[in-house]
C-alpha cells in the first residue's frame, strides 16, 4: 500500500483541478523507472483510466494506481510534499530504499 500524508493530499487535490482531473473519481499514477543518479527513479503522473495489472488504493481521499513492476519497489512508501527552504516538490518516503540521492527523486535498493 502507499500512503498519502495531508500536505501530499491538498497538493494533489489542488494539480489535479488545475490539470483538469477531479481528486475524487481521477487518479494518481505512481511508478519506478530507471534513471537518476542512484540508478532508479520516481515518476507520478494524473490518469483517469487503470490499465490491466494495476494495483489500486486509497488513502486519505486519494486514489493511486501502481503498475505491477513497481508495486515491488513502492511497497510501504508514504507520498508527502515538502515546500521547505530545501526545495519544493513531493517526496517519496520508501522504507525499501537503501540509498538515495540528495535530491530525494532517485533511490536504490
Amino acid at each position: 500500500m502507499i500512503k498519502v500524508s495531508d500536505t501530499a493530499k491538498t497538493k494533489v487535490a489542488a494539480l489535479m483541478s488545475e490539470d483538469g482531473y477531479n481528486a475524487s473519481t481521477d487518479y494518481v499514477r505512481v511508478g519506478v523507472k530507471s534513471g537518476g543518479c542512484s540508478g532508479l527513479s520516481y515518476d507520478l503522473k494524473f490518469d483517469k483510466a487503470q490499465e490491466e495489472g494495476d494495483k489500486v488504493f486509497e488513502d486519505n481521499g486519494i486514489k493511486i494506481i501502481v503498475d505491477k513492476k513497481s508495486f515491488l519497489y513502492l511497497i510501504g512508501t508514504t507520498l508527502e510534499y515538502s515546500g521547505g527552504l530545501n526545495g519544493t516538490g513531493f517526496v517519496f518516503n520508501n522504507p525499501n530504499a537503501s540509498r538515495t540521492c540528495g535530491c530525494g527523486e532517485s533511490f536504490s535498493l
